[in-house]
Formats: structure tokens, C-alpha cells, sequence
């Protein structure tokens, strides 16, 4: 499995700009082999102390790829390219990491821990 975590800066303004560009390409990626989540996201609204916030000319996409062969064809598939000739106005800057899970072992490796823990019956890793 494979984690991408995305940020983009935009021009002032540029922000609703971009998204209605990325509502155009999210179903053409969704539907890529291999892709397991694709969504841009934003600061919430929260008191949390803590949070860091990227600020309204920015997004987030945060990806899910079952390889990084299906995230290198997602790279180079002809819908990206066009979509990025179609957002490059908008762009300012971007940060793009790409991750796996620390470790093999631990409750973060059972792709069902979330659910088996919210049922009341997970036991620990």
C-alpha cells in the first residue's frame, strides 16, 4: 500500500478554481486500477491548539494506491497530463510525499482494525 499526501498552493483566490477542476478528474482517477482513495481536503474549523493550518489557498489530496505501479500509471495517464495543463495557472507551490506504513506488524496493518475496534472486538496487535 502505498500513501500519498499532496499539498498545493494556489494564487489568492484560486482555490474553488482548482476544485471544480479536480471534481472533473476525481471519477477518472477513482476508476483507475489500483487507486483506493483520492479526495481533497481542507482545514476543518476547530479550537484544537495543536492543528496546522495550510491556509485558504491551499488543498490537500490525500491518496491510497495498492502499488506504487498503479500510482506511477496514474502519474503518467493522459487524463492527469491534461489536468494539470488545465490547473498550472492555479499552482504556486507543492509538497508531495509519498509513504508506506512504518511497520508490517501492529494494528495499522490489518486493513480491518478500524472496523474490528469500532465493533468492540479487537484484542490489540
Amino acid at each position: 500500500m502505498i500513501y500519498v499526501i499532496a499539498t498545493l498552493d494556489f494564487a489568492p483566490g484560486k482555490r474553488s478554481a482548482f476544485l471544480a477542476e479536480f471534481a472533473k478528474v476525481a471519477p477518472l482517477v477513482h476508476a483507475e486500477q489500483g487507486c483506493i482513495e483520492y479526495v481533497p481536503v481542507i482545514d476543518a474549523d476547530t479550537d484544537i491548539a495543536s492543528q496546522h493550518r495550510t491556509g485558504p489557498d491551499s488543498v490537500t489530496i490525500v491518496e491510497k494506491w495498492a502499488s506504487v505501479d498503479a500510482l506511477r500509471a496514474h502519474d503518467t495517464s493522459a487524463h492527469m497530463q491534461a489536468y494539470r495543463v488545465r490547473v498550472k495557472d492555479y499552482v504556486r507551490g507543492k509538497e508531495i510525499r509519498i509513504m508506506k506504513a512504518a511497520a508490517q506488524s501492529g494494528p495499522w496493518s490489518d486493513p480491518n482494525a478500524g472496523r474490528t475496534f469500532l465493533a468492540g472486538d479487537y484484542t490489540g496487535g
